[in-house]
């Protein structure tokens, strides 16, 4: 179902668009709370919380708290007169390179669907120019009573909205790192490192990352379900403390992680390469 219907915009180009959800929780394992003595599951109802009186849901209204203990309430009638562009248009202001973003700003992913073959047509043509362009469209849209900035960006043969965050909701990086020692850094440590990573360079790939709590919390849920005693996993053991030069040396001595499909071999390190290059030199001779 889609959660949102309206318009594309770029220009005076416009096509019918749907919004749908990237994510989804469903595969999520949820508790619910239950009174223990009946096995029943506990209902939350509503009620007035200076009172106690029980309330029928369906007549409760929005209250904004001004003041302490004093609120404002609106009706969906007086909400619906807000009446943004952005409510029903997702206008493209402004043409961007991507990875310029800083990733912070991310928040929720859509797929953006052209609403019936009429506006197919021009769906197509803004996302093929998009793409072979490779640029990224920046907007605006009103979802859940909040004008979202966004970022659209074809992807998959389609065209893939992403909400961002505004910059208010973002902590100044410099009230954490400001606080950061300086460490005078040995250069022989950093081209250590830098091995390090050379060897452990793949491509991503989602299906390398699983929720391995999910995993274990189903096991132990379907262990409760059949009625079999609970296995108890054993602690992680903690990581020997050693000096920091150790543990680069011995983590180049180690192999890498298993590392997704298209991953790239590790470089030979400069002294290999040296000995491939005088064998080479040898033969030539």
């Amino acid at each position: 179902m889609a959660s949102w219907n309206g318009y594309l915009r770029l220009s005076l180009v416009t096509c019918a668009v749907r919004l749908y959800p990237a994510t989804t929780e469903t595969k999520k394992i949820r508790f619910h709370l239950i009174n223990p003595e009946t096995g029943n599951r506990i209902s939350m109802r509503a009620h007035d919380a200076e009172t106690g009186e029980e309330l029928d849901r369906a007549s409760l209204v929005k209250g904004y708290e001004y003041d302490r203990k004093r609120y404002v309430t609106l009706t969906n009638e007086e909400l619906d007169q807000i009446k943004l562009e952005s409510t029903k248009t997702i206008e493209i202001e402004r043409f961007v390179d991507a990875r310029k973003i800083n990733v912070n700003y991310f928040d929720a992913p859509y797929f953006i669907v052209p609403d019936g073959k009429v506006a197919a047509e021009a769906y197509h043509v803004i996302r093929a120019a998009m793409e072979e362009e490779k640029v990224a469209g920046i907007g605006r849209v009103v979802l859940s009573s909040r004008e979202h900035p966004l970022i659209v960006q074809p992807r998959d043969g389609g065209l893939t909205m992403t909400t961002l965050r505004s910059k208010d909701e973002l902590r100044d990086p410099a009230e954490y790192f400001d606080e950061i020692p300086d460490v005078a850094v040995d250069k022989r440590m950093v081209e250590m490192a830098k091995s390090i990573i050379e060897k452990m360079k793949g491509d991503f790939d989602p299906d390398f990352f699983k929720d391995r709590y999910q995993e274990a919390l189903h096991e132990l849920v379907q262990a409760k379900v059949k009625g079999l005693p609970v296995k108890e996993q054993p602690e992680p053991e903690p990581t020997n403390v050693i000096n920091l030069f150790d543990a680069l040396k011995r983590s180049l001595g180690e192999s890498p992680r298993k590392a997704p499909a298209g991953s790239r071999k590790p470089a030979p390190s400069a002294k290999t390469a040296k000995a491939r290059g005088k064998k080479a030199r040898r033969k030539a001779g």
